[in-house]
């Protein structure tokens, strides 16, 4: 049995959607999986066993330069190669309209979320096949009841993200914890200086911080933080290999609610996980060794890109306050003495 899946991005939506493929492999041991995603991406579906081929979309680039990529050709040849096979099932895992219109483009019976389901309503009448799946969850267990239902098997309890860790070597010596700082939305970000905090705190321990970034701001972020703590590290620029790579073999990660936390979750590292405006229970990382601390705050989760507290606070996101570095200092300290009584 074959199956496309349509699942573009972003980082933790695309991780999120391996456990699905591993109960799917377990219930029909003939599937095997084609993926559509965004061409940074790719790397991802190339570390789950049952994922045969990547068709790589560039859809975000494209809407910056629609008539250059249709001219020079490349919107065509996605679509070629979209509709080059035919599929047992095309199953629209992302529920936008986006995602939508390529399912409809691909050949084989499409499948998708129902209206009150999916986060585009529009987008399910493309489908021929819909199902319902309550949105008050983790996307983990909304993948996985989508995949059982569209593929007809018994839903498994248990979460397998199908990664085998030890294909990322380790490059660094020594024991090490990873600050992931960088997130998108500007309220999701710890204050920097509480980075600085946490990072003496483990630099008095003589353990290593490893400091990742994706781009320029991020790099400055890391080089301040790394700035006040003698064995920190800022990372060169890496590709998601290389940084599965650091993160799997950490002692721990300390992160924000971004999607290398979920990377981190899916290679079973330990890792303390720091939700302000943002709901844990629907976007908290999933996993053996994963922490979430929570800001008990007034108005959060606000699930809010701006923070609109207006009462005098020394530090924005001001629901932040309630997640001190001593308290996260303590807590990442219980993941270490944890990890090493199971090692």
């Amino acid at each position: 049995m074959r199956v496309l899946i349509i699942k573009t991005s972003s980082l933790g939506d695309v991780i999120h959607t391996l456990p699905a493929l591993t109960d799917a492999g377990k219930q029909i041991p003939d599937i095997r999986f084609h993926w559509v995603i965004e061409e940074s991406m790719t790397e991802i579906p190339q570390w789950h066993p049952l994922v045969d081929k990547i068709i790589p979309v560039a859809y975000r680039r494209w809407r910056r330069t629609w008539l250059r990529s249709l001219f020079n050709g490349e919107v065509i040849k996605f679509i070629r190669s979209l509709r080059a096979e035919r599929y047992d099932l095309v199953l629209d895992a992302q529920g936008l309209a986006k995602s939508a219109l390529f399912t409809f483009m691909a050949k084989g019976t499409r499948a998708g979320l129902d209206k009150d389901s999916i986060r585009e309503s529009f987008a399910s009448h493309f489908y021929q096949k819909q199902y319902t799946v309550s949105r008050n969850q983790q996307a983990v267990y909304r993948n996985k009841q989508l995949f059982a239902q569209a593929l007809d098997y018994i839903l498994p309890e248990n979460i397998d993200y199908g990664i085998n860790k030890d294909r990322f070597v380790k490059k660094c010596d020594g024991d090490y914890v990873v600050f992931l700082h960088g997130t998108t939305w500007t309220t999701k970000h710890w204050p920097e200086n509480y980075w600085q905090q946490l990072a003496k705190l483990v630099d008095a321990t003589g353990m290593k911080i490893k400091l990742p970034w994706g781009n320029p701001k991020e790099q400055q972020r890391a080089e301040k933080i790394a700035a006040c703590a003698g064995h920190a590290e800022v990372l060169p620029k890496m590709n998601l290999s290389e940084l599965a790579s650091i993160i799997a073999h950490a002692k721990a990660v300390v992160a924000v609610d971004t999607g290398l936390g979920h990377l981190a979750a899916a290679l079973h590292t330990p890792t303390l996980s720091l939700y302000g405006p943002t709901n844990s229970q629907l976007t908290g990382t999933v996993g053996p060794g994963q922490q979430h601390l929570v800001a008990d705050f007034v108005c959060s989760p606000c699930l809010q890109r701006e923070c609109t507290y207006t009462q005098s606070s020394q530090e924005q996101p001001a629901c932040f306050t309630t997640l001190q570095p001593e308290k996260v200092w303590q807590a990442l300290q219980k993941q270490l003495n944890n990890h090493e009584s199971t090692s």
